[in-house]
């Protein structure tokens, strides 16, 4: 069984909603579909495997350095490093 990464929303309003992301290791968002926009801030640098439609990859992330993606990404979305991960995602109403 896989564990659920933890969700905290800390703004939720009319132009953004921002939510801190904090995975055990092994931990999943489970498979979800992104209704807009949105830039991630990895909070440190770690591994995440990324399993979309298309198969999966783990890809490095760096501390502090965001990356941007498009409405309507689907995916799962899995904690690869060896300890707790965690990353704000921002939201673009």
């Amino acid at each position: 069984m896989t564990t659920e990464a933890k969700a905290t929303v800390f703004v939720d309003n009319d132009r953004v909603v921002v939510t801190e992301w904090r995975f055990a290791p092994g931990a999943s968002t489970g498979w979800h579909r992104h209704g807009h926009d949105y830039v991630v801030v990895p909070l440190m640098d770690g591994k995440l495997k990324i399993v979309g439609k298309d198969g999966e990859n783990v890809f490095d992330m760096k501390g502090g350095v965001p990356y941007f993606r498009n409405e309507g990404v689907e995916h799962d979305v899995i904690n690869a490093t060896d300890g707790e991960y965690a990353f704000i995602e921002i939201e673009l109403k």
